[in-house]
């Protein structure tokens, strides 16, 4: 479970297909966020008008929650290296993210995704001609929602929902899911 997250918190957002999700229900505002499909990194870099940074929260070798092994197509207790960030804007947390590779990913260019540091995942991803979006959904989440307490951890006014989204990347062939939850002061609203 993560290290974030109380124990009795285990639910997971209801993730559905970009496609299939009634747009009615999202927020205009946050709707343009989740649905554009260039680089978020570069997208945040612009709405920035002061200073943008990565924080990284953590990086190491965990289980994936259910629903991301699943997409990622792994075994159940198969491992991962799990990467969760901030992306900061004067230093103002704009959108958490949680990256998830599995272990049997790490050959090829998608080594290099561990060694990021404070590094953009979004411009190795968006800068490699190798990667390839193959899914991309979309959640509101919750208090009952694990990812949620994560996410807004670091937050001293914490709201009552989230809009995220996740994206299953190919690079070279392997996977690896990028989680995107945008915060309440995205492009400083």
């Amino acid at each position: 479970m993560n290290q974030y997250a109380p124990q009795s918190v285990r639910l997971e957002p209801n993730w559905v297909d970009e496609r299939k999700l009634r747009l009615s229900r999202v927020p205009s505002d946050t709707n343009d966020w989740l649905s554009d499909h260039g680089s978020l990194t570069a997208r945040l870099k612009c709405a920035c008008s002061g200073t943008f940074r990565v924080r990284v929260r953590s990086q190491g070798k965990d289980n994936p929650f259910y629903s991301e092994g699943q997409l990622l197509g792994m075994r159940r207790g198969e491992s991962a290296i799990v990467r969760e960030v901030e992306l900061l804007c004067d230093e103002v947390p704009w959108v958490f993210a949680r990256t998830v590779i599995p272990v049997t990913s790490l050959r090829g260019p998608a080594k290099r995704l561990t060694m990021l540091g404070t590094k953009p995942l979004g411009e190795v991803l968006f800068a490699d001609p190798r990667t390839r979006r193959v899914v991309m959904e979309m959640a509101r989440l919750h208090a009952r929602h694990n990812l949620f307490h994560t996410a807004v951890a670091s937050l001293e006014n914490k709201p009552t929902e989230l809009w995220g989204r996740r994206t299953l990347f190919r690079l070279d062939g392997a996977p690896l899911l990028v989680n995107e939850l945008f915060l309440p002061a995205v492009g400083g609203e």
